[in-house]
């Protein structure tokens, strides 16, 4: 969860993203299980009334998948990553 009063910064080092907290604790996550993780309503799908998903095809992941070109808050409760494939 993410709460902007609480994140002081974020970077992208190599193959992870760290966050740096408020109370001086270091988070960090893998860019490739973020990405593989996407809750977007193309990878994960949408149910309707009935329970049914639906999602878009699969789309093939590459390099620049797994890179990030920028990250967005999201209100108070998350940020949005933007990956250099134009996910």
């Amino acid at each position: 969860m993410y709460d902007k009063n609480n994140l002081l910064s974020y970077e992208s080092i190599n193959d992870l993203i760290i966050f740096k907290w408020e109370d001086g604790l270091e988070s960090y996550i893998e860019l490739k299980t973020l990405r593989k993780k996407c809750p977007c309503a193309n990878c994960e799908g949408e149910k309707d009334v009935f329970g049914n998903i639906y999602k878009g095809a699969p789309s093939p992941l590459n390099e620049n998948s797994f890179s990030l070109k920028g990250i967005q808050p999201v209100g108070y409760y998350a940020i949005r990553p933007f990956w250099k494939d134009g996910h």
